[in-house]
């Protein structure tokens, strides 16, 4: 799975953060992003969780 954050479209409610905290942090324009794009079998589900979580969209599925 692999996923990215259109930066555009957060609004850095940090949900996806606190979701999945080894998938998601925040880059330096205080937006959320994915921190490796390929996501560890062992996340995705949290990865998932977030993604749907996610009140804009912002978070995609490659």
């Amino acid at each position: 799975m692999k996923v990215y954050v259109e930066p555009e479209l957060c609004i850095a409610c940090g949900a996806c953060i606190s979701l999945a905290p080894e998938v998601y942090g925040w880059d330096d324009g205080e937006k959320a992003k994915a921190i490796n794009r390929e996501v560890a079998k062992d996340q995705e589900n949290a990865a998932k969780e977030a993604l749907e979580s996610c009140p804009t969209e912002a978070i995609k599925e490659e």
